[in-house]
């Protein structure tokens, strides 16, 4: 379904564009991902909408078969990168979770603020971004995501979600039509 409008009240939320996610081996180039993503955080800002900037730190508890990657992450793998450094009306979540929702009050943020509209970018599409836009959905919010403002680690994951997870959560489209809706609402 392509992006057909957005409310009056609708956040952005950016997730883990991050120096330690930014620099990993991704299926699409991080820096456009960045780009379009800091294009979207600048004209939510402009619009006085709301701008979330989300990056992880850590792990949900319990036990997985797959060990976390890397070993030690560095010492600035949570910083966000500079495109995305916070602004004063900015809303900064860090998460332990792979979804933007769980455990970090954002929902009661985006309520206060009588969003009931989340566009979601980031990294990664499958996992981050994904949990996310299902959270938000879950919690009855319309959901648009902008398809060229995200990637993955996993070319396949990637399209998976794209695919065939978020026709059933929202809305899809680019950073351009999502623009220009942003300009004419």
């Amino acid at each position: 379904m392509p992006l057909t409008q957005l409310d009056s009240r609708t956040a952005l939320i950016v997730i883990d564009l991050q120096k330690g996610i930014v620099g990993l081996p991704l299926a699409h180039d991080a820096g456009v991902v960045v780009k379009h993503a800091a294009r979207l955080a600048e004209a939510f800002r402009c619009h006085q909408l709301p701008v979330v900037l989300v990056n992880v730190a850590g792990s949900a508890p319990g036990r997985t078969e797959q060990p976390r990657a890397g070993g030690t992450p560095a010492s600035d793998w949570a910083e966000l990168v500079p495109a995305m450094t916070p602004l004063a009306n900015d809303i900064c979540i860090t998460k332990q979770c792979w979804g933007a929702f769980s455990h970090t009050g954002l929902e009661e943020t985006l309520s206060a603020l009588s969003v009931t509209q989340v566009v979601v970018v980031g990294i990664a599409t499958s996992i981050g971004v994904e949990s996310t836009a299902r959270q938000a959905y879950e919690l009855g919010l319309n959901v648009s995501l902008c398809t060229d403002a995200m990637t993955d680690v996993n070319v396949y994951a990637h399209h998976n979600s794209l695919e065939r997870i978020f026709p059933r959560l929202g809305e899809t489209g680019t950073c351009e039509e999502l623009l220009a809706l942003l300009d004419t609402r």
